[in-house]
């Protein structure tokens, strides 16, 4: 395929969470994965600020074994300052707006975790430019961000949660006892007390007792106004991989179950065990269960894709209790991972899905949903 016939994926990477780092660990490695016979990438970050930069493709400097990721916040390299929102173009200096001959991509492919990209904004950003992008919609990503709007609506589709309770910061601010008092009268230590709008475990602690309860919710304020705080289950941790079908009426393509088994460093999988710690987590693939449990993991993960209103891929995140094998739903990733060491890309491996087809499988997605919405109405003339 010549250059000319190539499509052009934007990677965007960067972002202004707590997970700006590890997006650029993603990024690399969907970078180095792409299929470069039917794609030519520009890649695009995000700093902290919000700025938006051009950056370099590494795969053509560091054939053999690129380089991770960083930002180039070269003024000349900026395509977007958020700092002149609201501003008359009269009062922007020439120099600080970038002219392109038309868009310099065809379809983005976001790969920024956490907040302000996973959450929808990003997408509806893409959405108003009428720009193709890969994962989820507006809808489903702000949902799946939600830990408790996500929760409240699996539970509403006939699926179990823990049990948890939610506080905001005004009302914590205003009466923190009467909360603390709340989680002892309706959960049993330990608990795990989260922001609601993280990822990668950012701010998450788990809380044994009381006495740590106050202070474990003021991180999580840190993180977001409001705060999760849901009962431990002595369980096994299982993730599943969902994929759309590039088939519009066929079901999503659904991975092995893998079971993920932090370490006696680790009391959970936190972002220290994930990222921090290459030796801080076993991911066993296929997770070690019965044929008739993995089945019905399956079925309860890709209910959960679709209650949710997910497209494109997701990584459904359970829990299996250990004596009862009852099946909770902790929460879902409308961008997981995609690390060397990331479980939704070898979840799919092991399903026979190789990196680079997994790839280009969500590019024809995004492509093929926005070639579907292209032929939608946007006026309305009665008859």
């Amino acid at each position: 395929m010549s250059t000319a016939d190539k499509i052009r994926v934007a990677v965007l990477y960067g972002g202004r969470s707590g997970e700006h780092e590890v997006s650029l660990m993603s990024a690399t490695n969907v970078i180095q994965h792409l299929d470069r016979t039917r794609f030519d990438v520009v890649p695009i970050g995000i700093d902290k600020t919000g700025g938006w930069f051009l950056g370099d493709d590494i795969l053509k400097k560091e054939l053999n074994s690129p380089a991770l990721l960083r930002l180039q916040q070269e003024s000349e390299r900026m395509l977007f300052n958020p700092d002149l929102l609201g501003k008359a173009l009269q009062q922007i200096p020439s120099s600080q707006i970038i002219k392109h001959a038309g868009r310099i991509f065809d379809v983005v492919f976001p790969v920024i975790h956490g907040p302000l990209c996973e959450d929808g904004t990003v997408q509806g950003l893409l959405e108003l430019a009428e720009v193709p992008y890969v994962g989820c919609g507006v809808l489903s990503s702000a949902i799946g961000m939600d830990k408790d709007v996500s929760k409240r609506l699996v539970q509403n589709a006939g699926m179990m949660t823990a049990p948890f309770l939610v506080i905001k910061s005004g009302q914590w601010e205003k009466n923190p006892q009467q909360f603390c008092d709340k989680v002892a009268d309706k959960l049993r230590y330990p608990v795990f007390v989260k922001p609601a709008n993280t990822g990668s475990s950012v701010g998450v602690e788990k809380v044994k007792t009381q006495a740590g309860l106050a202070d474990a919710i003021n991180t999580a304020f840190r993180y977001d106004t409001k705060v999760v705080v849901e009962q431990g289950i002595d369980a096994f941790e299982i993730e599943v991989a969902i994929l759309e079908s590039l088939e519009g009426d066929k079901d999503p393509i659904v991975s092995v179950p893998g079971e993920v088994r932090p370490t006696t460093a680790h009391e959970f999988y936190s972002y220290a065990s994930k990222y921090l710690d290459e030796n801080g987590a076993e991911l066993i693939i296929p997770a070690p269960i019965s044929e008739e449990l993995r089945e019905k993991v399956c079925r309860f993960a890709k209910n959960i894709f679709l209650a949710l209103e997910c497209e494109g891929m997701a990584r459904v995140d359970l829990f299996l209790e250990r004596g009862t094998n009852d099946i909770y739903f902790n929460e879902i990733n409308s961008i997981p991972g995609f690390t060397k060491i990331s479980m939704y890309p070898k979840l799919m491996a092991a399903s026979g899905m190789s990196y680079s087809e997994l790839l280009t499988h969500l590019i024809m997605l995004a492509i093929n949903r926005h070639t579907r919405k292209t032929k939608l109405s946007r006026e309305f003339l009665e008859a």
